[in-house]
C-alpha cells in the first residue's frame, strides 16, 4: 500500500493530483488524477472488511448474515494495491523510456517513503498486542516478531504477528526488490515477456498442486502475487500511448474483463472464491489494471469526480497510516469494549462499525500527520530539518512583528 512520488503502495498511498502537458501530448498528464481516490476507498473497504471477519467466526463460511457477504473479499482489496502499486510507480519509467533513476535512489526512495510510518505502526501495534489484545490467535508477539517484521521480513519468515494486516508490507517490500529487474526487462524486451516471464511459472506451480489449487500459507505470498503488480506497471503504459490508445474505452473492457471472474464466483459462491484466491487473484486482475487505465484517461467522467471529491481524495492522502493502525483499533473494540455494551454478533458489528470505523479513521489522519506527511514532503532529514527550522524562523518573525506592533 504508497507511496512516494511516483507513488507506490499498498498500500501504499501517496498519489498526486495533477495536470495535463499541453506542450507535447495533451492526453499525458505529469499527474494522474484519481489514484489516490481509489487507493482510499481499497483502505476503507479493508477496515470494513476486518470489521466483519472479526465479529463473525468461521470465515469463509462465515455466521454473519448473507447480506453481508460483499465485505469477506478483504484479500482482493490488497490485491488491487499490488495493482495500484506497479502502476503508480511505472507512470515516472514510463515517461522517460522506462528508465529509472538508479536502483540505489530508488530503493532509498521507497524506504524513506515506507518505512518510517510502518515502524512507527509496528510499535504502535506491539503495545496493544501486548497489553490490550493478541493479534493472531498464536498469542501474543514475541521477540522473533519484533526481528522479523522490524526488518519487514514476514513474508519469509513465521512470527506471532503484531498486527494482521502487515503481510501485505513485507510481499510489497519484495516486489521493490524486484522493481528494477521487472523494469528491465520491460525495457530491453517487452511487455509480453515481462508478463510470461512471472506469470508462467505462477500458472505452472498451481497447476502442479493437488486438486490444481493451491493451499496458501501465511508467507511466500510474493511470487504468487508478482504477476498482479506486474499487471498494472504494464497497465502505466497507457499514460504515454498514442491518443488512439488512450480513446479506447478502458471503463468498458475493464468489465468485460471482470464479469467472467464474477459471474463464476456468484455460481460458485463466496466460500469457493475465498479458497481459490490463488486462481481469482490472477483472473482478476487485468480487470483492475484497465480500471486504473480508465482513471488514468479521464473516463468514465464521473467516477474521475468522484475519486477527484476532496473527501475521497482526503482519505486517500492517508490511507496507508489507514492501513496500518486500523487493525488493533478494530480488534480492541471487538475484543474488549463490544462484550461490555452489545451482544455478539451483529450488534457487535454494528457497534463495532459505529465506534471504531471512526476512530480509526480519524487517528489515521493523526498518525500520518506525524509518521507519514513529513517523509511524504521531505526527501531527506537535511530538507526535514531545513524546513522545521524555516517555521521556526518565520514564527519568531511574525512574533516580533506583532510585539512591534502592540508596542505602537
Amino acid at each position: 500500500m504508497d507511496p512516494s512520488r511516483p507513488v507506490s503502495s499498498a498500500l501504499d498511498l501517496a498519489a498526486p493530483a495533477g495536470q495535463e502537458e499541453t506542450a507535447s501530448k495533451a492526453h499525458v498528464r505529469r499527474q494522474v488524477v484519481g489514484l489516490d481516490g481509489l487507493r482510499g476507498l481499497a483502505a476503507l473497504y479493508v477496515v470494513l472488511f476486518h470489521c466483519w471477519l472479526y465479529t463473525f467466526p468461521g470465515y469463509p463460511d462465515s455466521s454473519a448474515p448473507p447480506w453481508l457477504d460483499g465485505l469477506m473479499f478483504g484479500r482482493l482489496a490488497v490485491v488491487f494495491f499490488l495493482v495500484l502499486s506497479g502502476f503508480s510507480l511505472a507512470i515516472s519509467p514510463a515517461r522517460h523510456g522506462w528508465q529509472s533513476d538508479g536502483i540505489a535512489q530508488f530503493l532509498r526512495r521507497r524506504a524513506w517513503r515506507i518505512l518510517p510510518p510502518y515502524w512507527a505502526a509496528l510499535t504502535m501495534s506491539l503495545i496493544i498486542s501486548w497489553f490490550v489484545v493478541p493479534a493472531s490467535h498464536f498469542g501474543p508477539p514475541t521477540g522473533a516478531s519484533i526481528l522479523v517484521y522490524g526488518l519487514v521480513a514476514q513474508d519469509m519468515f513465521t512470527a506471532p504477528t503484531p498486527n494482521g494486516a502487515f503481510w501485505s508490507i513485507g510481499v510489497e517490500a519484495e516486489l521493490y526488490l524486484l522493481f528494477p529487474l521487472l523494469l528491465f526487462v520491460r525495457r530491453r524486451l517487452s511487455p509480453a515477456v515481462l508478463v510470461a516471464c512471472v506469470t508462467l511459472p505462477v500458472i505452472a506451480r498451481g497447476l502442479m498442486a493437488a486438486g490444481a489449487s493451491p493451499v496458501e500459507g501465511d508467507n511466500w505470498l510474493a511470487p504468487h502475487l508478482a504477476p498482479v503488480f506486474v499487471a498494472g506497471m504494464i497497465g502505466a503504459g497507457v499514460v504515454v500511448a498514442s491518443d488512439r490508445i488512450q480513446r479506447l474505452p478502458w471503463g468498458w473492457f475493464a468489465v468485460l474483463a471482470a464479469i467472467p471472474v464474477l459471474a463464476l464466483g456468484v455460481i460458485q459462491g463466496s466460500v469457493w472464491t475465498v479458497n481459490h484466491y490463488f486462481w481469482v487473484d490472477l483472473a482478476i486482475a487485468p480487470a483492475m489494471t484497465m480500471t486504473l487505465a480508465a482513471v488514468a484517461t479521464g473516463r468514465p467522467a464521473i467516477l474521475v469526480r468522484l475519486l477527484t471529491a476532496r473527501p475521497i481524495r482526503s482519505l486517500g492522502s492517508f490511507s496507508y497510516s489507514l492501513y496500518l493502525i486500523h487493525l488493533p483499533i478494530v480488534m480492541a473494540v471487538i475484543r474488549r469494549v463490544a462484550p461490555h455494551f452489545v451482544l455478539p454478533g451483529l450488534p457487535t458489528f454494528c457497534f463495532t462499525l459505529i465506534l471504531a470505523l471512526p476512530v480509526s479513521v480519524l487517528g489515521a489522519w493523526l498518525f500520518s500527520q506525524i509518521f507519514e506527511m513529513p517523509f511524504k514532503r521531505n526527501r531527506s532529514w537535511k530538507s526535514m530539518i531545513a524546513l522545521g527550522h524555516s517555521r521556526r524562523t518565520s514564527g519568531s518573525a511574525r512574533d516580533r512583528q506583532r510585539l512591534s506592533l502592540d508596542d505602537s
